[in-house]
């Protein structure tokens, strides 16, 4: 067997074995909500579903307000926003407000600088109507050099420092779309959370995604993942011009294969896993988590056997 199919079928039977413990290990605020799960060595319990911002974007501000009743009702209390989101913060601020102080906001800056950093925090605390956020995060690390300003002198992290000592965030992570990034932040900093794509086809294709979670579980770092309903890229001819404008890549086509992916995801050794920002799939990952179950042996050798010649969305040496 050759090291890479080695390193694949690792991975693969390292998910299945843990699925058990993981199911034991979950937690939930009262029966019939969505479960939790701890994060890290934060002490947090977040739902294993978390509310990507991007639902509420472009909504109206009842549409917004009730889909986030709907999500906290359901036991929803973990929430991930960004400015980059379009109009994502003006829409989830003051339909959050009711539920605030029993949620976990976290939110993101694409600022790599003091400054740029700073002000994405001030606007988005004026957005989000909050005076603090739970987890501020370094958003889409992608290449080293995102790493060495964000950690350099006059660099983001200490924006994101001052702003814990005074309060307005409570803890440090970041997103990221390179193993080798996400491993060598792990490494210089202590951050609190990573952020990152963790699928079937991603796993499976190309070897992406375990190297974080085994290096995150090494440092106590709490994982959340993102991508676990996506399949592959869009079509050439479609990048521009697809039936899913709230999604870059292209999610899984059917509910039941939705559905599988995102068990699989949270078969790993994560707290929370993101779905796509369509109110669609949002709701079905709902519907999921509330009756979570780990994949049996033949759901997963199914799943993966769609896997073979489906392009991933991420590859390794992709990031340097």
């Amino acid at each position: 067997m050759q090291r890479r199919d080695f390193l694949k079928q690792a991975a693969l039977t390292t998910a299945a074995a843990t699925a058990t413990k993981l199911s034991a290990d979950t937690t939930s605020a009262s029966q019939g909500k969505i479960p939790r799960r701890p994060l890290g060595k934060t002490g947090e319990h977040l739902s294993i579903i978390g509310f990507g911002g991007i639902v509420v974007m472009n909504e109206t501000s009842d549409q917004a307000k009730n889909i986030v009743a709907e999500a906290v009702d359901r036991g929803v209390n973990y929430l991930d926003v960004a400015p980059s989101y379009g109009d994502a913060q003006e829409r989830l601020g003051p339909a959050l407000a009711p539920y605030r102080k029993n949620c976990f906001l976290a939110c993101k800056t694409d600022g790599r600088m003091k400054a740029d950093s700073q002000a994405d925090l001030d606007n988005s605390l004026k957005l989000l109507k909050t005076d603090y956020l739970d987890l501020y995060q370094f958003h889409a690390l992608t290449k080293m050099t995102d790493l060495d300003k964000c950690l350099g002198p006059g660099g983001a992290i200490e924006t994101m420092e001052a702003a814990k000592k005074a309060g307005k965030i409570r803890y440090i992570g970041f997103s990221v779309h390179s193993v080798e990034t996400a491993i060598a932040a792990m490494d210089r900093y202590p951050f609190d959370t990573v952020l990152f794509p963790l699928n079937w086809v991603l796993v499976s294709q190309a070897n992406f995604g375990p190297q974080i979670v085994e290096h995150a579980q090494k440092k106590g770092v709490g994982i959340l993942a993102l991508k676990s309903m996506a399949k592959t890229v869009w079509p050439a001819d479609m990048k521009k011009d697809h039936p899913e404008p709230k999604c870059w890549y292209q999610p899984a086509s059917y509910p039941h294969e939705a559905s599988l992916g995102l068990r699989w995801t949270l078969g790993h050794p994560i707290t929370a896993a993101l779905p796509p920002g369509d109110e669609r799939y949002f709701r079905l990952a709902m519907d999921v988590a509330q009756n979570y179950k780990p994949l049996d042996h033949g759901e997963e050798q199914a799943l993966l056997g769609r896997a073979p010649g489906v392009e991933p969305i991420f590859h390794l040496g992709n990031d340097v």
